[in-house]
């Protein structure tokens, strides 16, 4: 009998996801604040996409590499909510075995490629302040075009082995999984398999970009502040070093839940299981919100485009 219970699962045809597990009674109203969170992440994200496709004056490489980085913010937040809200809502657990792998590549895949144009962003401010004058010749649109497909492509190839590696293990313990969207690691953990090659190659992965990435931009913004601190007056270094602004706030919002997470789950393991879901959920909805606030808060030109028909409204 055990024998038979143990074959239905080898090869499970949908998996079950829990939500937050401890949380179920609350899940009604965990569910506001993470509509509200995607809502303002899918109105901010399209706004700027918007904005820079209407207004001609804003066709440059930061704004190129900005509306990027909202259409991968758009993907990962929608890869999860809309699953995650019929859970909370309709109590639809179950999710197609080939749907959860999907979903895994998809939240990994974009969140590479997010951290890749983070780096380009900052090469772009490195080149606008250390080398203004061939800021125009250096970041053509080619280029432009070029980094962003390279970013794409290094997304798609180092997270590539991640669903193979899962779909090939043997799931015949239970097709609950703890969380409310397929994470990486809660999935791989119900094999009743060695899962050390999946483990190990998603910890290099992650550590790999993390690293790779984080050097580089410490590297552009370390050249920066040496411009900067070489300028003549205090009024020259504040305005310059203004225009970098947008770009480190959405680098700390972007890393900050997103080592916070990752730190929670490998080596939290005293922490409330309930604590790791919310975590994983907030490092995929947090910076999704946030970045457009930010621009549109601190990017004067896309503040005055965005108030645009308000201020004509009213004279």
């Amino acid at each position: 009998m055990s024998d038979s219970n143990s074959s239905d699962f080898t090869n499970p045809s949908t998996f079950i996801l829990l939500g937050i597990p401890g949380l179920e009674a609350a899940h009604i109203w965990i569910s506001i604040p993470f509509c509200t969170m995607y809502t303002i992440a899918i109105l901010g994200n399209f706004t700027i996409l918007f904005i820079v496709k209407t207004e001609s004056s804003l066709h440059g490489p930061m704004y190129y590499f900005l509306c990027m980085l909202a259409i991968t913010d758009l993907v990962r937040s929608t890869s999860i909510v809309p699953k995650m809200l019929s859970i909370f809502w309709f109590y639809s657990r179950e999710i197609n075995f080939s749907a959860c792998l999907t979903q895994m590549y998809f939240i990994l895949s974009f969140s590479a490629m997010q951290s890749g144009i983070l780096v380009a962003m900052a090469f772009d401010r490195y080149v606008a302040i250390c080398d203004p004058l061939r800021h125009s010749t250096t970041l053509t649109n080619p280029m432009v075009a070029k980094i962003g497909l390279s970013m794409m492509l290094r997304g798609i190839m180092l997270i590539l082995p991640h669903p193979f590696l899962a779909r090939r293990l043997p799931y015949c313990r239970t097709n609950i999984i703890p969380h409310t969207y397929c994470e990486h690691i809660a999935v791989v953990k119900l094999a009743c398999a060695d899962i050390s090659v999946s483990s190990y190659y998603s910890l290099s992965v992650a550590l790999f970009v993390t690293a790779l990435d984080v050097f580089f931009i410490a590297v552009s913004y370390t050249q920066i502040l040496r411009a900067i601190f070489r300028l003549p007056t205090k009024d020259a270094r504040l305005k310059t070093f203004g225009t970098c602004g947008s770009h480190l706030f959405v680098i700390l919002a972007s890393y900050i839940p997103a080592l916070f997470s990752f730190l929670t789950q490998r080596f939290g393991h005293n922490v409330p299981l309930h604590f790791h879901v919310l975590m994983a959920n907030m490092y995929l909805l947090v910076p999704p919100m946030l970045n457009p606030i930010i621009y549109g808060a601190r990017n004067q030109q896309i503040r005055i485009r965005l108030l645009q028909p308000f201020t004509h409204k009213w004279t």
